[in-house]
Order: C-alpha cells, then sequence, then structure tokens
C-alpha cells in the first residue's frame, strides 16, 4: 500500500512539472513563477543523487525561446572577468616574479606574450620548468619589424632554410653582438664556415680588424640580388666602396664590368689584391693565344717570366688613354 501511494505521488508529481513546462514555453508563466513552482525542498530524497554544482548550474536559454526576448544579452552571457594577476595575462611584471635575474640585465621589447608563443602556457603550468615559453618565430618580429631592409625576408635564403630571427639576434641583450661589426663575423660565421677561412688568410677584408662587417656587403634579411647581397649584382657593391673602378671608361675591360668576382676572392685570399689565383695564371685563364712580344711564340708556359702582366698591363679595371686599348696606359 506505502509503494502504491509512492508511485502515485511521483506520477502527480511529474504530471504537475509537465504541466509548468508546457505553460512556461507557450509563454503563459514567467521564469520566476516556473521556479517557485518546480522548487524541490531541500530534504527531497532527488537531491541527495545531485551534487552542489549540478543543483546551482545555470540554465542556459536558447535564443529562439520565446523568454529569451526579455532577457538582456548580459543576462544570458556573462562576460568572464579575468583577475589582473591570472596566469593568462603573462604580463613582464608576472613574468619577472620568476625571472628575477633576467629582468635586471635584459631589454624588453613590450609584454612578454607578444614574443613568446607560449608564455601563457609557460605560466600557467604546475612546473614551468617542463613547460617552454618558446622562442620567438619570425612571424612575431615581422608583426613589428616588416619595413625597411626586412621588406625582402619571405622567400629569402634565410627564411626558406628555417632560420629564426633569434638564431642571429639576442633580443634582451643590452648591445646585441650582431649590430656591432666587431662581433657581427662571430654571429655569421658560426654557420659560414668556408667563408671565415677565407677571411683568415693574408689577404682580406678588414673585417676581422672591426673596421666592416658583414652586413656592409650582404642584407641577411633578404635582397633582390644573389648571394644576399646588398645590391643587385656584386659589381654594384663593389662600387660603394672602390668607385675608382667604376668608370666610365673609353676601353673597358671586360671581366670587370660582368663581375669583379672573375678575378677576386670577396672573403679573402692568400694572393695579393685577393686576387683568385696568382697574376699570370689568372690572366692566362682568359688570355690563352699563342705568341706575346719578347716572349716565344705558343709557349704559353714562359708567360709567367716577369713577375706578372700588370708590370706592363697596369690599367687592368679601365683606360681613358687614347693609346689604352691594351691598358698600358
Amino acid at each position: 500500500m506505502r509503494h502504491t501511494r509512492t508511485l502515485f505521488g511521483m506520477a502527480a508529481s511529474c504530471v504537475l512539472a509537465l504541466s509548468c513546462l508546457l505553460a512556461f514555453s507557450s509563454g503563459s508563466l514567467e521564469a520566476g513563477e516556473v521556479a517557485q513552482v518546480a522548487k524541490v525542498p531541500a530534504g527531497h530524497p532527488g537531491t541527495a543523487r545531485l551534487t552542489a554544482a549540478q543543483v546551482a548550474r545555470p540554465v542556459a536559454v536558447p535564443a529562439s525561446s520565446p523568454t529569451a526576448s526579455r532577457l538582456t544579452v548580459a543576462q544570458v552571457t556573462p562576460p568572464l572577468k579575468v583577475p589582473a594577476n591570472h596566469p593568462a595575462t603573462a604580463t613582464a611584471a608576472i613574468c619577472a616574479e620568476c625571472h628575477e635575474s633576467e629582468s635586471k640585465t635584459h631589454v624588453f621589447h613590450g609584454e612578454c606574450t607578444a614574443c613568446h608563443v607560449n608564455a601563457k602556457t609557460h605560466a600557467a603550468a604546475e612546473s614551468p620548468r617542463k613547460e617552454s615559453p618558446g622562442l620567438p618565430k619570425a612571424e612575431q618580429c615581422l608583426a613589428c619589424h616588416q619595413a625597411g631592409e626586412r621588406k625582402h625576408w619571405k622567400g629569402s635564403l634565410h627564411a626558406t632554410a628555417n632560420v629564426e630571427c633569434s638564431s642571429c639576434h639576442v633580443p634582451h641583450a643590452q648591445v646585441d653582438p650582431v649590430l656591432t661589426k666587431a662581433t657581427q663575423s662571430k654571429v655569421c660565421e658560426t654557420c659560414h664556415l668556408e667563408q671565415r677561412a677565407q677571411m683568415l688568410k693574408s689577404s682580406h677584408m678588414p673585417v676581422r680588424e672591426g673596421k666592416m662587417g658583414c652586413v656592409d656587403c650582404h642584407n641577411p634579411h633578404g635582397s633582390v640580388g644573389p648571394k644576399l647581397l646588398a645590391g643587385a649584382t656584386v659589381t654594384e657593391v663593389c662600387y660603394t666602396c672602390h668607385a675608382d673602378k667604376r668608370g666610365p671608361f673609353l676601353f673597358e675591360h671586360a671581366p670587370v664590368r660582368e663581375s669583379c668576382s672573375n678575378c677576386h676572392n670577396p672573403h679573402g685570399s692568400n694572393n695579393p689584391g685577393m686576387l683568385a689565383s696568382k697574376g699570370p695564371f689568372l690572366c692566362l685563364s682568359c688570355h690563352q693565344y699563342g705568341g706575346h712580344v719578347n716572349l716565344p711564340r705558343y709557349n704559353r708556359a714562359s708567360a709567367t717570366v716577369g713577375q706578372g702582366c700588370v708590370n706592363c698591363h697596369s690599367r687592368v679595371h679601365g683606360s681613358n688613354h687614347p693609346s689604352g686599348s691594351k691598358f698600358t696606359r
């Protein structure tokens, strides 16, 4: 008999709740009336199966519901307020709580999250040492540094080789080594070992002496010319310093007009003037016809006698003399 009364009571409660929901959906009842009718006593047996979070969980009202028009946007989707000291903000001040020594010596560009892509995850991790904040990618740097000499970065040799900005630059340093002529070549030489060996030879550019740097001839961020040159051609770059070789000349030397690298090694050589080989042999790589004045005809080996062709042909870069067709004056 007791079980029968319980079943009848549960059925009545279900009928009452269903009728309230139907009335609410038709718009005849307000939200407060429904909540008042459907209020479950705290001691009801059904509440024992619910957790506190489930009881207090807010009801999401669909936008298509008739009662949605009675609610404001703020009531339906209240804004999420993030505390100022929340790890997700990851400002420089919050990072300095752990990185105190770095905050005293480092130079900051702005907020840490602007460069370190994983700074928020790193700050919120239980063990931040196991979660790297991530080094800045080229995309983060180009967000600010995208004009001037960096406009050709996309598609450049360094970009296609997956060289990141942090591979060369030390953004937190008081003085970035790659931006100082005295230390710039040391950074470049970590990858360009062949050029490092050439600059250690007897005849070389004054890079080791700190009088010039790699960026005087190259643009590491991209260029319209080959080999990341600062100009369109090798000759154009060389003329920025060696203007006396530019001309125009009455008698032009074809290899000079084509490229200075035909005869010179721009990074260094053991021959005078950074020549690619010894003078006579260098000239004979093009001038191989037989015979020469004071030398037996067809005996090309004897052409090295006299210590060099430039003893007579001193104007090898070009001549403006009316009789300088042989670059002798």
